[in-house]
């Protein structure tokens, strides 16, 4: 089986959308997984501000990265975010999900995304953690 702090680096080298948006792994750990990208112009919506899906997308991707580092397959069953506030061109994103309760086969969690110190959205997940291990 695949050492848990490995894998998101494994899913990363696996994912050519979140590649494309930039997303570098700040901090790994088992249950947690901390991610960033900076927002460029092609991630625009047509009023000039981030498309909400590009939040999502690095909120969605450090939730799946956290919930795998088990070393178990993980996934999102259900998914949904909060959008506190417009971002811009060149804003630098961080989000954080903490995945530290695997009890049972299904987790909830909470993801904050954050530009600098403001919480910019709130991302929250329903994971299910499925049997199959992760391989190298």
């Amino acid at each position: 089986m695949l050492e848990g702090t490995k894998i998101p680096y494994k899913m990363l080298s696996l994912d050519p959308f979140s590649q494309w948006l930039g997303i570098e792994i700040l901090e790994c750990e088992v249950g947690r997984c901390r991610l960033a990208m900076r927002v460029r112009e092609e991630m625009l919506n047509s009023m000039g501000k981030a498309h909400g899906g590009i939040s999502y997308s690095l909120a969605d991707t450090a939730f799946g990265f956290a919930a795998n580092t088990h070393g178990k397959y993980a996934v999102s069953i259900e998914t949904s975010i909060n959008h506190i506030t417009a971002l811009e061109k060149g804003d630098y994103l961080v989000a954080e999900a903490v995945i530290d309760v695997t009890k049972t086969k299904v987790g909830f969690n909470i993801i904050e995304v954050k530009r600098n110190d403001e919480i910019v959205a709130l991302f929250k997940g329903v994971v299910y953690r499925t049997s199959k291990d992760w391989e190298e």
